[in-house]
């Protein structure tokens, strides 16, 4: 019987797995960290390991389907937020099995990534996952504070309901302040989010490395008097082999706070 991927839709995938295609710059670092040799493709974002010397197939948006094809993977890897429904659907109508993965939080990260592993790649669960399982069991989480969570800039978009980044910071003891926001990513005015920063309101703003590349000179002017913590956007968005320093990472980031 084929494994169940993260939708539960069976996947038809070889005993051994020898070709593997990776869609999202998460799974690609994950593959690579654990079975190097199995990687054939990944996205022109994949950029770590840095030494990465595979075909390139174009985005996650935007994935060279003809490409994927002539690569002859086993398998290929997706994620149901990173790639189109309709690139996944094009590549199983050209009969390539593909293994989609959805996370959302921490606990699902761990556990599509250890399926993913071990039954997409039919290879053992490596060391690295153990550790990041450790790293978050054991996390103490810190001061409690509300935060607003850009990810963009023209147009202002922030961290909304029901994500990944959000369940990260809320296990360090940060909430995100637009959690309850019908929209997983809204467009908020910078006038509206200055609004809600203040007595009642939001105490801190994070502003990630990624998917837009804040800095201390971009971005936190924006926010004049404000705590603003600078963090590492591959430690708070990315699943994978970052998972297991993330907690002490992002914990330090976040302490180191202050107005800009």
């Amino acid at each position: 019987m084929s494994p169940l991927d993260d939708t539960g839709r069976p996947v038809p995938v070889p005993d051994r797995v020898r070709r593997v295609v990776s869609l999202v710059p998460s799974l690609t670092e994950s593959v690579a960290a654990t079975a190097p040799g199995l990687l054939v493709g990944a996205t022109d974002w994949c950029t770590h390991p840095a030494d990465l010397d595979v075909a390139r197939v174009k985005g996650t948006k935007n994935p060279d389907l003809e490409r994927i094809a002539e690569l002859e993977p086993d398998v290929v890897l997706g994620n149901t937020e990173e790639n189109r429904p309709a690139d996944i659907e094009a590549m199983r109508a050209a009969g390539l099995a593909v293994w989609m993965t959805e996370i959302r939080t921490v606990d699902e990260a761990l556990a599509s990534l250890r399926r993913m592993l071990t039954e997409a790649c039919r290879v053992p669960a490596p060391e690295w996952l153990d550790e990041a399982s450790r790293a978050w069991a054991d996390l103490t989480p810190g001061p409690a504070r509300s935060a607003v969570i850009p990810i963009w800039r023209k147009p202002w978009m922030v961290v909304g309901r029901d994500t990944f980044t959000g369940d990260v910071l809320s296990r360090l003891g940060v909430s995100n302040a637009y959690a309850g926001h019908p929209d997983r990513y809204p467009k908020i005015p910078l006038d509206e989010l200055r609004a809600g920063i203040g007595p009642g309101g939001a105490d801190l703003v994070v502003l990630p490395d990624e998917p837009y590349r804040f800095t201390e000179d971009d971005g936190p002017e924006a926010f004049p008097g404000v705590d603003v913590a600078l963090v590492d956007g591959r430690y708070l968005t990315w699943y994978g082999p970052s998972l297991a320093a993330a907690p002490s990472v992002l914990a330090r980031q976040l302490a180191a706070a202050r107005p800009y």
